[in-house]
């Protein structure tokens, strides 16, 4: 992990130095250490190239994010500013197909972000999320997040 986030501080730091790389590599020491011990995530050689292979999955998914995020604030924007429009909050409960509790977890994460829609809970792969509006709760079953989530578990058990 110490490359890892190496690596990340020298592309992130922009100029390298010799500063630059004396404090990259003490930080970057303190957080392997951390990751290993608090975290119990040490990645061997095999696991360590399927995480790397999975990063491109990784900032479309976060782009994605951002870009619900921002329509979805629209939307909630709208419903407040317009009183006409009948906001009918509701909770819905579905199964995601996600496999693993990590994926589950991520989902419920990335509803939260999303204005609108917030999981109250997750019990394995089923979700409990409270919907601004009747549109939100229906969009909630096989979002996009979940499909890119299940493309990443399936890319990172091959």
């Amino acid at each position: 992990m110490f490359f890892v986030y190496f690596s990340l501080w020298l592309i992130l730091c922009g100029r390298v130095t010799v500063e630059a790389a004396a404090i990259g590599a003490a930080v970057s020491l303190l957080l392997g250490a951390f990751t290993k011990k608090f975290l119990k995530l040490d990645l061997p050689g095999a696991a360590f190239v399927k995480t790397l292979k999975l990063i491109p999955d990784a900032l479309v998914y976060v782009a994605v994010l951002l870009v619900e995020t921002l329509r979805a604030s629209l939307s909630v924007m709208r419903t407040a500013l317009a009183p006409e429009l009948d906001v009918e909050p509701r909770l819905v409960r579905f199964k995601t197909s996600l496999k693993t509790q990590r994926a589950n977890t991520t989902l419920a994460n990335s509803l939260a972000f999303a204005p609108g829609a917030v999981a109250v809970s997750l019990n394995g792969n089923e979700a409990l999320v409270h919907a601004l509006d009747a549109d939100t709760a229906e969009g909630l079953a096989g979002t996009i997040f979940e499909r890119l989530l299940a493309g990443m578990e399936r890319k990172a058990n091959a």
